[in-house]
Order: structure tokens, then C-alpha cells, then sequence
């Protein structure tokens, strides 16, 4: 019976420490106070990364699909934009400036100045919007995409969005034979 005593008493302690130690702890819906200003300064490094790919890819290179079936590097980059100023509104209440219009099939904006320019805009939304907002909003429940999320999450989910697309273009900038910018994790 002694190893029985041990293991019941050794669990019982561990979950002691669990709670112990979840007890300081924020949760998801609250944010530190460091927060918003770490999501601008990520926010902002995101924006220049986003430019040099931007910069690297040839003006006759951003109509490129590696396959017929894929969006172009132009495409890409419109879609990211359009991620960035969809999903910030959703989850600040800020309104959309591109509200029902889709990007991506805008053909005003495949060029590079003006392709360079929007999706450039797009970042400024983030960071402006970030810049607006109160440490308490992050904690306020929103809907994006049907699902009930804090602002926060929300914020969090269109970076790794715009991370994600930013991302695919590598591969586009490698089969026009360009290399890629060194990755940018601070």
C-alpha cells in the first residue's frame, strides 16, 4: 500500500503547484500592459519585412502565378492587404476604408507603385488602430469570421494572417529567381 500513498500524495502536491501557479497568471482575454505597444512595434517590423518583398519582386513579376490555379504575387499581396483591413475592423469597430471591395481583383492596384501603396496602407491601418485602442478593449468579446473572439485574438489572428500570405510570396520571389529578404524576427 506504501506506492499507492506516494502517488496518490505526489499527484495530489503537483496539482497543488497547478494552482498554485495558475493563480498569477492572465488569461487570454487579459493583456498585459506591454501589449499594445509590442503589437505596433511587431506591427511595424511586419510592415518593413512586407516592403522588402515588395521592393524584391520585379514589376514584371507581380502578375507571376506558380500555378494557374494559385493568386499572383500582386493577388497575394492584395489579399493580405484585404486581410489586414477586414479583420482589424472586425475586431476594433473601426471602419473598413475598403468596406465591400475585393482587392485582389482590382486590377488599379497590380502595378508595383500603387500594388506597394495600398498594401502599405493596410499596415498603417493596424498600427493606427492599435495606437487608438485601450489596454481594457482587448479583453471586449467580437465576432470574426462567425466566431466569437476578444479583440485581442483578433488582432493576434490577422498577424499570423498577413505572416502566413507574406510567407507564400517567398516561394514566388524564388521561382522569378530573386532571393528572398532575411527573415525579420526582431
Amino acid at each position: 500500500m506504501q506506492p499507492f500513498k506516494f502517488t496518490l500524495l505526489y499527484h495530489a502536491l503537483f496539482l497543488g503547484l497547478v494552482l498554485v501557479c495558475s493563480i498569477g497568471t492572465t488569461s487570454p482575454a487579459t493583456s498585459n500592459p506591454l501589449a499594445i505597444s509590442q503589437m505596433v512595434a511587431d506591427w511595424q517590423r511586419a510592415k518593413e519585412f512586407t516592403k522588402e518583398y515588395l521592393d524584391a519582386m520585379p514589376e514584371d513579376g507581380l502578375n507571376y502565378k506558380p500555378a494557374a490555379d494559385v493568386r499572383s504575387f500582386a493577388e497575394q499581396m492584395l489579399h493580405l492587404a484585404g486581410g489586414n483591413f477586414m479583420i482589424v475592423s472586425k475586431a476594433s469597430g473601426k471602419a473598413n476604408p475598403y468596406e465591400g471591395k475585393n482587392l485582389e481583383k482590382m486590377e488599379e492596384y497590380k502595378n508595383k507603385a500603387a500594388l506597394t501603396k495600398v498594401v502599405m496602407e493596410s499596415y498603417d491601418y493596424v498600427i493606427n488602430t492599435l495606437q487608438g485602442m485601450k489596454e481594457a478593449q482587448f479583453g471586449e468579446k467580437v465576432t470574426v469570421f462567425n466566431h466569437e473572439i476578444t479583440r485581442e485574438a483578433g488582432f493576434n489572428k490577422v498577424f499570423e494572417h498577413q505572416t502566413h500570405h507574406r510567407g507564400q510570396a517567398t516561394i514566388y520571389l524564388r521561382m522569378k529567381g530573386v532571393k528572398p529578404p532575411a527573415e525579420k524576427l526582431f
